[in-house]
């Protein structure tokens, strides 16, 4: 299988064009998944992501009034879904791997999966802490950070199994990209140590990076400058979601920590319905996205959640 990097790195004049999907939620089809791709494929994407998610604590009431404390996985299974896009559609798949709500061994047997699959390309996050799964971060058992994640896919490239035993028929090695912040991860005290976090992970194999969303083109510019000058000379895919809904003005900043420039800011408040939120958040993001490439970005990554006919009008215009 192709490597996402070599992909970047041969695009030549043509931006690459890449998205991002998520698993359905437990009893809905595949086939929101499908209608997405399906949506999107004439533009060419040359990789789609595949979002991973770790179990969730609920507290169920049983019939005789006890509480019962159970884990529950809501969405399938990111390598499941990873190959149905390869099989139905040819396109490069990029599953998820995270360290949180997964142990170390769910990760073995996962890259084992991937391995027989043939599906080699990877994005490795920490994951979000939704604070109610604080026993699935034991450090005895999962990865607590990225750089943790990609030293037990090393060593899995290299053979070697997390019990020390050799494990064959490793062809082709995995490769990944990361996550990055432009407008710093929420946990940093600084950009300064944000930027020395994501040399770390490139010093110990990321090839690529790609961005949290953001509006604002300058932090992504400013960023980009950063690393470079901090020794980090990867490609860095911005990673762009268009607004749709008014409620997003309050919701993106809380949830992703990304600054509504004033100017989009003052249209969305000035809508009269979602309606007309979809065609500012359309407008927008045509200009974000040619100002990007035109400055050099290498490409665009869209996040498509509630966003996939956003995407496309955008895509139309830009690609």
């Amino acid at each position: 299988m192709e490597k996402v990097i070599d992909i970047i790195n041969s695009r030549g004049d043509r931006p690459v064009f890449s998205f991002e999907v998520l698993p359905p939620l437990k009893g809905n089809s595949i086939y929101k998944v499908f209608d997405i791709i399906d949506r999107l494929r004439e533009f060419e994407p040359q990789f789609v992501n595949i979002t991973s998610h770790h179990s969730e604590i609920i507290y169920r009431e049983q019939p005789d009034g006890s509480i019962r404390r159970e884990g529950v996985r809501r969405r399938p299974g990111t390598v499941a879904i990873a190959a149905a896009i390869r099989h139905k559609y040819g396109i490069i798949p990029v599953p998820h791997l995270i360290c949180r709500g997964f142990t170390r061994e769910e990760t073995e047997y996962a890259l084992l999966d991937l391995n027989f699959l043939g599906i080699t390309n990877l994005l490795l996050l920490r994951g979000d802490d939704k604070g109610n799964m604080k026993q699935a971060y034991d450090p005895a058992l999962c990865n607590a950070h990225t750089t943790d994640l990609q030293e037990q896919i090393n060593r899995f490239n290299g053979g070697i199994g997390l019990d020390g035993t050799v494990i064959e028929g490793i062809e082709t090695p995995f490769t990944y990209g990361v996550a990055c912040y432009p407008e710093k991860h929420e946990e940093a005290p600084n950009m300064e140590s944000d930027i020395r976090h994501l040399k770390m992970k490139v010093d110990a194999g990321a090839q690529y990076a790609i961005t949290q969303l953001f509006y604002d083109n300058s932090r992504y510019f400013e960023f980009v400058d950063r690393c470079r000058e901090a020794g980090i000379n990867v490609p860095i895919l911005p990673g762009i979601k268009p607004i749709t809904k008014k409620s997003q003005l309050a919701v993106l900043p809380r949830v992703f920590r990304a600054d509504i420039p004033e100017p989009l800011a003052r249209e969305l408040e000035a809508a009269r319905d979602d309606s007309e939120c979809v065609e500012i958040g359309i407008r927008w993001g045509i200009e974000q996205c040619r100002e990007l490439i035109a400055g050099g970005a290498p490409g665009i990554h869209f996040y498509t959640m509630l966003a996939s006919h956003s995407v496309g009008e955008i895509a139309k215009q830009v690609f």
